[in-house]
């Protein structure tokens, strides 16, 4: 099996979202910073205990597969894309966003989640992509699912020239009884609907993949404490 590149990921998913009518909509196409207004801030989140303290033999975009490996992950694939613009409404360009999660058995990659417990090895568990020009960025990975103590969500950052701009979380929308009981959740108040997403059915996709819409707004400086650098 020949594995896709990042660039032919990334140009498979336009042709589909102009095939389907999903995505990012013509306001992608506009000239970036035209038209801009002022935003609310994607609400910043905690980065949790297990940001990885490994990284995985392989950071790209595509969580699906590690290396070279002719296992994918098991779970629900789901499409994740959308945009980060500044509070004044600016596409950021080359901004690094990283994601990352647990598998399909609910276990993270760090090295103190993972130990005594079985993990998905086809799940890359951790993901990054520079924005392009129009601010947008795109991730393959799985539906997330719950473990004890929280409800399902995707732990994501972004960063500019190392300087951690926003470090945050998003959520499923159809979990609402899930989401209700989660205490980082119910944390976020208003703010919930800025970071709560909906997983919807891939128009086309026969082996019933999702895709979920997430435009992450962030401030004009770094984060406090010190930003991390990697």
């Amino acid at each position: 099996m020949t594995r896709p590149t990042r660039h032919s990921l990334i140009e498979r998913w336009d042709r589909r979202k102009a095939l389907t009518g999903i995505g990012l909509g013509a306001a992608a196409f506009l000239t970036p910073g035209a038209f801009a207004e002022a935003l609310e801030a994607t609400p910043r989140q905690t980065e949790g205990p297990f940001y990885p303290n490994e990284m995985p033999l392989d950071t790209d975009n595509d969580l699906l597969v590690v290396g070279d490996s002719l296992t994918p992950a098991v779970g629900d694939v789901t499409h994740l894309s959308g945009t980060v613009k500044n509070v004044n409404g600016e596409p950021v360009r080359n901004a690094l966003v990283e994601i990352w999660q647990v598998g399909a058995k609910g276990v993270y990659i760090h090295t103190a989640d993972a130990a005594g417990k079985e993990r998905d090895e086809g799940f890359q568990g951790y993901g990054r992509f520079s924005t392009d020009t129009r601010g947008r960025y795109y991730f393959r990975t799985v539906r997330p699912v719950p473990y004890p103590g929280r409800t399902p969500h995707i732990h994501a950052a972004v960063s500019i020239g190392g300087d951690r701009m926003l470090t945050t979380q998003c959520y499923i929308a159809a979990e609402v009884e899930r989401n209700a009981k989660d205490g980082i959740y119910r944390r976020l108040g208003d703010a919930a609907k800025r970071v709560t997403l909906d997983f919807n059915p891939l128009k086309g996709s026969e082996a019933g993949e999702l895709t979920a819409r997430w435009d992450i707004v962030i401030g004009l400086t770094p984060e406090d404490p010190a930003p991390r650098r990697r």
